[in-house]
């Protein structure tokens, strides 16, 4: 995370995969907290990830060129409470009230993971307007 005057951004390092005349495809590998660990060969735990981005706009990057992405950090936390702080209330939500309602156990965690289906199809209903506030930018 850099803080550039005051905006605050999360960036990665990726690699140009294609550029066209209004996006480039960019490859990030998003390695865990352990990867660079000296013992992450014996263990297995290692998780690393290539991730492909679409990032709209108009660059003078050609494939092969390492570049920065960024992303305001304001948008990454906007994102991990959409994926993970709203789902994990909407579960814990569900069975304090369905215990309340003195409903079995196994019924109260049916129920509670069954109260995600509607939130993942709000976001998923939403997804085009979403994607327009998760915007990444570039700098070579």
């Amino acid at each position: 995370m850099i803080e550039s005057g005051k905006k605050r951004t999360i960036q990665h390092d990726g690699t140009v995969r294609e550029a066209g005349p209004d996006s480039v495809v960019v490859s990030i590998v998003s390695c865990a907290a352990c990867a660079g660990c000296q013992a992450r060969g014996m263990c297995g735990m290692t998780e690393s990830e290539e991730k492909i981005l679409d990032i709209m706009g108009k660059y003078d990057v050609s494939p092969g060129d390492k570049v920065t992405v960024e992303m305001k950090e304001s948008a990454g936390m906007k994102a991990v409470i959409l994926s993970y702080l709203v789902p994990f209330l909407i579960v814990i939500g569900g069975l304090f009230i369905l215990q309340l309602l003195a409903v079995d156990e196994l019924t109260a965690g049916l129920i509670s993971i069954a109260l995600l289906v509607p939130w993942f199809l709000i976001l998923y209903l939403f997804r085009k307007k979403l994607a327009r506030s998760f915007t990444f930018t570039l700098k070579k």
